[in-house]
């Protein structure tokens, strides 16, 4: 959709630092306790095994999603002018508002589940909570278009070798 080696390599090292802030956050308040009283829990010292599985499943999709939305905006721009500067800024304000409200809705809703008697349960909305405000307002917000800004045009760099065995698929507008 993108034709670019670069973005897809941009938006899964930026999807990680997403998943590692919210394991970082699970470590400290649900292994180590920090918060204990205040979410209503006892640490046990552990992780439940299951929980960065499926967290990262969760958060990974999440994160590709925001980072489809931000990168939809900033092609359909680039397509028409050419200019990489004009396409990051204009996408991510073109892409801004809709990735923020769907993020502050499910920062809200996942949130809400630190309420719950099962501590399993409280990781996973505190886990989902923090990797989605983590990703809009650092990854998305600051990170993914400063590093589009720099790498310029190697944004759109694609082997030639690569164009001609890839499909062509054009996005509606």
């Amino acid at each position: 959709m993108f034709r670019s080696v670069i973005l897809p390599l941009k938006a899964v090292v930026l999807n990680v630092l997403s998943i590692l802030a919210s394991y970082g956050a699970l470590v400290f308040v649900f292994q180590q306790g920090h918060f204990s009283g205040v979410l209503n829990f006892e640490a046990m010292g552990v992780i439940e095994a299951t929980l960065p599985i499926l967290l990262f499943a969760i958060i990974f999709g999440l994160s590709m999603d925001y980072e489809i939305f931000l990168l939809s905006r900033v092609a359909e721009v680039y397509e028409r002018t050419g200019d990489n500067v004009a396409s990051v800024a204009e996408g991510l304000q073109r892409s801004g508002l809709i990735i923020t409200g769907a993020a502050s809705i499910l920062v809200i809703v996942a949130a809400s589940f630190v309420l719950a008697d099962v501590v399993v349960v409280k990781a996973i909305g505190l886990g989902l909570a923090i990797a989605v405000f983590v990703d809009v307002t650092l990854v998305r917000a600051l990170v993914a278009p400063a590093i589009m800004r720099i790498a310029g045009p190697w944004n759109w760099w694609l082997p030639a070798w690569l164009d001609r065995i890839l499909p062509q698929v054009k996005h509606d507008a």
